[in-house]
């Protein structure tokens, strides 16, 4: 590495901050407070329609990532087979998946690392063409804005809502697969409760437009996905189970009229579950992260104009912390704002994304304050060859100091 000159501003090495500070989740021994964010790449291998696979590539990429108890949050996987939004997603719905994530799972442990499956429905974001032609279910008949990946306009097949049985039945399938993960060797799953897919559509007041005990107030709102924390949990552990959140993201034409008022309902109930179906940990996506605007523009936007609205992460925090429910944080985290935001108790966990994507060994570089590698962008998903983007960034180090 090129010697430090006075046109080269020396980085601080993070070593000795609270970003490195060990911590205990669950039943992971954790020895550092950087968490890769699951990103969902659509790397998958096609075995057959509607069946994507893990393979060598996928192996490859989580295990350049993982470091010695270090925590991945390893991509959205689904649930059952018409559950998928995009092309190239693996499911953990088949033998010959579950085989697959097993070999990623192997990776990570192999060099002493921790992996929570993210595992997800997506819902109204699901296009009839990896539905063999059905319309998506969701908690209302309200169609998302735009157009699915596959270029179809989403108001020309608006979804179905979901009957009792199907909700029952999506509850089950939740649970079948965070065993399946957990059979395939991850230390836990992460729910995927974000993003307007389908758990996040049953939260929102302007896409949950039902008038039975899943819809109307955000008791009613919040039904669902609780019944999915509790199953899960029951059918892994709950020191095996974490929730991703997204209470001010817009993203999917997700527009909830009290954002405040909904989340915070939700993580009081989250603490109110017994021990035995409380999750271990809640991952949210911090306000200022958008797909769109800049982060000053998405502030304002939240604020309705006022400056003096509160746009934070704090309250949920500061309710999960109340039901010991550890706390992640996500979204354009850098080498700068990471070790404040652990410092002031904001958070327990940092993760980093898109970072991560470029730098496989990014605890190290923080460690030591070794450059980052810039990411780019047009090799984050669909590339040629699919290595390109995804498994071809140089490694300045193996391992944390």
């Amino acid at each position: 590495m090129a010697a430090t000159t006075p046109t080269t501003p020396a980085i601080a090495p993070l070593k000795g901050t609270k970003l490195f500070a060990p911590l205990k989740l669950g039943l992971c021994e954790l020895q550092h407070r950087i968490v890769q964010a699951p990103c969902t790449r659509m790397r998958g291998v096609k075995e057959s329609d509607g069946v994507n696979v893990p393979g060598d590539l996928m192996v490859q990429y989580y295990g350049q990532r993982a470091t010695r108890g270090g925590l991945q949050i390893v991509e959205a996987a689904d649930i059952a087979r018409y559950t998928s939004g995009y092309p190239g997603v693996c499911g953990v719905f088949a033998a010959s998946q579950v085989a697959g994530w097993k070999r990623v799972a192997d990776a990570v442990h192999a060099r002493g690392g921790f992996a929570f499956l993210q595992i997800w429905h997506a819902g109204r974001a699901s296009p009839p063409s990896f539905r063999a032609g059905a319309a998506p279910p969701s908690a209302g008949g309200r169609p998302m804005d735009g157009a699915w990946p596959d270029g179809s306009a989403c108001a020309e097949c608006p979804p179905t809502p979901m009957a009792r049985d199907e909700i029952a039945a999506t509850v089950r399938a939740f649970a079948e697969a965070a065993a399946r993960a957990v059979d395939a060797g991850f230390d836990g799953v992460e729910l995927h409760g974000a993003n307007g897919y389908l758990l996040d559509q049953f939260l929102h007041d302007n896409i949950n437009d039902r008038t039975d005990e899943y819809g109307g107030s955000v008791e009613n709102r919040c039904r669902f996905p609780l019944e999915v924390v509790k199953a899960v949990c029951d059918a892994i552990g709950p020191e095996k189970a974490g929730v991703r959140l997204s209470p001010w993201n817009y993203f999917q034409s997700t527009m909830d009229s009290d954002r405040l008022g909904t989340w915070s309902y939700l993580c009081e109930q989250l603490v109110a579950l017994p021990a035995s179906q409380r999750p271990v940990y809640v991952h949210m996506i911090e306000p200022r992260f958008d797909e769109v605007l800049d982060e000053q523009q998405k502030i304002d936007s939240l604020a309705g104009g006022d400056k003096k609205v509160a746009v934070s992460l704090s309250p949920f925090r500061e309710i999960l912390q109340k039901g010991g429910i550890l706390f992640v944080s996500a979204g354009c985290f850098d080498r700068d704002n990471s070790v404040s935001k652990l410092e002031s108790g904001a958070t327990d966990l940092v993760a980093y994304g898109r970072w991560f994507i470029a730098n496989p060994d990014l605890p190290k570089k923080l460690a030591d304050g070794i450059p980052f590698t810039k990411y780019d962008r047009s090799t984050f998903y669909f590339t040629e060859p699919p290595e390109k983007g995804y498994a071809d960034y140089p490694i300045y180090a193996a391992e944390v100091a």
